[in-house]
């Protein structure tokens, strides 16, 4: 079935929580767009991250919904991070249709060192290590994992360099988070937590025009002619750079008008929009069934008063079991 498509005058605005993809033929141009509100507040305030952690994860979460819904099959993909700075982990995972869930790791103490020295950027706070995206289509397929340096750049810088190396594709990627705070109803102060994103990618019927010297061609591909960068994706390359944090991320600016903004004079659609939910993959059963492969001796050494406790780290649902269910183990 084709995707639908509105012009900007006759849309219902996706809002937040909902991945808008879009397609600008004058550039050759496809990409997705999105604006996270309740969600993202969700997701952080379960466990009280610190503003640094929060902002770190948002972008990784950002990041995840952009590219999850873009599977065109059931299974899940999952944006990680494992490093040896004061922010050690981050993951996030989207399953199809719709269901996105993350959780960071963090040392209290370090990152607490690295605040008081002002050393708060991406690179400081999660320091040498990978960023691993990884692609599973579930039981009977061997997932797909491509796995980049954590070198001091961006996410962002480090998810389009991922895109032009492994997949051969142009890609530009834009994160912003911002903390808002107003009051609710009653005069009452309130923050909140948002976050947008943007993926742009370069794909023209004619595969030559995407060469890029991030691009290579494999064994033999030694030609020195000057190259010259492709005039449409360096136009939409160009525009996606101008995008601030404050656009991607204000309540009053919905995600379809940033697009116009952007790529009016080149005739922008904007496709249905795809929403995202917070909702964990975990359960009691799904628990258990891991518990039941525990040894005799891993049950006793993990139970308490004849009971075994399991919090979910993601959305910290806890789940509890007697030991005597488990008494064949």
């Amino acid at each position: 079935m084709a995707e639908a498509t509105v012009e900007l005058n006759e849309l219902d605005f996706a809002g937040d929580d909902r991945v808008v993809p879009f397609q600008v033929e004058g550039l050759d141009v496809r990409g997705r767009a999105v604006q996270l509100g309740p969600l993202l507040n969700t997701i952080l305030e379960r466990h009280e991250y610190p503003a640094p952690v929060a902002r770190l994860l948002s972008e990784a979460i950002v990041l995840t919904a952009l590219l999850g819904t873009s599977l065109k099959f059931d299974g899940k993909f999952t944006v990680q991070t494992k490093s040896a700075g004061p922010v050690d982990l981050l993951v996030a995972d989207f399953s199809t249709p719709q269901s996105l869930r993350a959780y960071a790791r963090y040392n209290e103490e370090r990152l607490a060192e690295a605040v008081e020295a002002g050393k708060t950027t991406p690179p400081d706070l999660l320091g040498e290590g990978i960023l691993a995206f990884t692609i599973d289509q579930g039981r009977g397929m061997t997932p797909y994992q491509g796995i980049v340096p954590l070198d001091g750049s961006s996410l962002e810088e480090i998810a389009g360099l991922y895109f032009r190396q492994s997949e051969q594709i142009p890609t530009k990627v834009r994160l912003g988070v911002a903390e808002l705070y107003d009051r609710d109803d009653n005069g009452k102060a309130r923050h909140n937590w948002r976050a947008g994103g943007l993926v742009a990618q370069f794909l023209p019927e004619a595969p030559e025009r995407m060469r890029h010297p991030d691009l290579h061609g494999g064994d033999g591909d030694e030609s020195e002619t000057e190259w010259t960068e492709d005039d449409a994706w360096n136009e939409a390359r160009t525009l996606v750079e101008t995008i601030d944090t404050d656009e991607l991320t204000d309540p009053q600016v919905p995600i379809e008008r940033l697009l116009f903004r952007l790529f009016h004079e080149r005739g922008v659609r904007v496709y249905e929009p795809q929403p995202v939910l917070d909702r964990c993959s975990c359960s009691r059963e799904r628990i258990k069934s891991v518990l039941d492969g525990f040894s005799a001796e891993e049950i006793e050494a993990s139970q308490e008063d004849g009971r075994i406790s399991v919090t979910c780290e993601f959305c910290s649902t806890t789940y509890r079991y007697e030991a005597t269910e488990f008494a064949d183990a």
